[in-house]
């Protein structure tokens, strides 16, 4: 007991902290974010840019302070770091966060359920996202305030995976979480691996292929130098990476402060969707003239992956969260009849 109200003192102290008025009266918030991407990186420069944007809307009111390359604790770290004020946000993602309650599976990837970041968007905007997020977020001690989503990713393959059928007996790369139980549905071979021994493992033949990113960063892993198979557009995976605050920081801020970080971050997730979307499309010709396979799934095959999906999202909504969230992610894409 001695240990929750300390936590939840720091936590208050650290709200006082980050929002508080200067002599002419404009409140100010002062903010320490940590985000998983390095500076370098696509993703970080838009980070900085993001930053760029909310000082400038909030002439100044508005600072933060941003750590790159998880740099304070370890991504998966993050989120419990900003809830009990070590910082102030976390801007990784929510499906770090799938030990504490498998909800935050569908805050994060519903694999394969929306066809696009415009559409996954929607829900979020006009659907009950927002809301349905904030659901899960704030008994943990923060909220929910915006996604940025790259678009769909592509696998890499050391042998054709022109459909379904090739997925079978084909050991790869994944990262933890729902995907596992998708391949597994599919006769396919996950084997959960870090980042750092995808090239390692394809090079010595120890995986056939790997769930990584999109063609933009497989390229930038160096995985086309060895597998020549891909998939372009991609459908499996559509990860989104979040902004969620401590929520008393959160509530402390004036509306206005609130409301530009929000618009902030759907500035981001525009020019984020759509960088990529350019990049990926350019790096799909060169990658081409280079004799790499590109395949594009037919309806009928990407029919086939929708159903191993729908199995592993039923499996995966153990909880009451988990029900709610997806139940609200389906209701909208039956809604535009996206799905039936």
């Amino acid at each position: 007991m001695k240990l929750l109200k300390t936590v939840a003192s720091i936590a208050v102290v650290a709200a006082m902290a980050a929002t508080s008025a200067v002599a002419d009266g404009h409140a100010t918030t002062k903010l320490r974010i940590q985000t998983h991407f390095s500076p370098e990186t696509l993703s970080g420069k838009m980070a900085a840019g993001f930053i760029e944007d909310v000082t400038a809307m909030s002439n100044g009111e508005i600072a933060i302070e941003m750590f790159y390359s998880s740099s304070v604790v370890k991504s998966v770290e993050t989120f419990d770091a900003a809830a009990t004020g070590i910082l102030d946000c976390d801007m990784t993602g929510g499906a770090y966060q799938t030990g504490k309650n498998p909800a935050f599976q569908f805050a994060g990837d519903l694999n394969g359920g929306y066809a696009n970041p415009y559409q996954q968007m929607s829900w979020l905007l006009h659907g009950d996202g927002y809301k349905a997020l904030n659901d899960l977020y704030n008994p943990y001690g923060m909220e929910f305030v915006g996604w940025w989503i790259p678009g769909p990713e592509s696998l890499v393959s050391t042998a054709p995976i022109r459909g379904a059928e090739d997925f079978k007996n084909w050991k790869f790369r994944s990262p933890p979480g729902m995907i596992t139980n998708i391949f597994k549905n599919l006769g396919a071979s996950p084997i959960v691996m870090d980042f750092n021994e995808i090239f390692t493992a394809l090079e010595t033949g120890i995986i056939d292929g790997a769930d990584a990113a999109n063609l933009t960063n497989n390229i930038g892993l160096g995985l086309y130098d060895i597998a020549k198979h891909t998939n372009y557009p991609g459908f499996h995976s559509m990860p989104a990476d979040h902004l969620a605050c401590n929520k008393d920081i959160w509530d402390a801020m004036p509306a206005h402060h609130q409301a530009i970080l929000k618009v902030g971050m759907q500035a981001l997730a525009l020019k984020n969707t759509s960088i990529n979307e350019v990049e990926n499309a350019k790096n799909s010709v060169s990658l081409a003239a280079k004799g790499v396979n590109m395949y594009e799934w037919p309806a009928e095959e990407t029919a086939k992956y929708r159903e191993a999906v729908q199995s592993a999202w039923t499996d995966y909504a153990t909880t009451p969260e988990a029900e709610a969230l997806l139940g609200s992610h389906l209701n909208f894409l039956r809604g535009i009849g996206a799905m039936e």
